[in-house]
């Protein structure tokens, strides 16, 4: 009844190392996953920004944001700053695909932003933050998809992983 016992649990443990070993060797064949993440790293304002690979070969399209505020003989400029975007390498002039924007705003200019002392386009919304660090607030443009071209939907579902990440 020992003898038996012992060898129930001895081929057991053999079934499930030898089990153990075929699964590792499955797997060590398995060819690499095809959407390994790239980043894009941007020192000077201190964020890292993950990519799928299917954007290899992207490129940086540097302009400005623009706050205003409203006075007696139309809207002021109020405050500005820098707006990151990431170009899918698919887009063309003729086939624009949806970029990634990215506003870059001082701690100052954000809570400025926050109480409503300036305003950023026509959207009932304002931006909304992806991150921070000490120096500054990276944020999302509101209506940044609306135009509805293509990507959009790849882009969000980036978006929607928490790419951005602030140093």
């Amino acid at each position: 009844m020992k003898n038996r016992l012992f060898l129930i649990v001895v081929l057991s443990l053999l079934i499930i190392i030898l089990l153990g070993i075929s699964i590792f060797f499955l797997l060590a064949e398995l060819p690499p996953p095809t959407n390994l993440a790239i980043d894009y790293r941007n020192a000077e304002y201190g964020f890292d920004f993950s990519l799928p690979s299917s954007w290899k070969g992207y490129s940086i399209i540097t302009d400005k944001w623009q706050g205003y505020t409203s006075g007696d003989q139309g809207d002021v400029l109020a405050e500005q700053g820098p707006l990151i975007s990431i170009r899918h390498p698919l887009w063309t002039s003729i086939d624009p695909r949806q970029d990634i924007p990215i506003m870059v705003f001082t701690p100052t200019q954000w809570d400025l932003l926050q109480r409503d002392e300036f305003y950023i386009g026509a959207a009932p919304i304002g931006p909304s933050e992806l991150g921070r660090n000490a120096k500054y607030v990276f944020a999302l443009p509101a209506r940044y998809n609306f135009a509805y071209l293509a990507g959009w939907e790849e882009v969000q579902k980036i978006l929607d992983g928490k790419p951005l990440h602030a140093f």
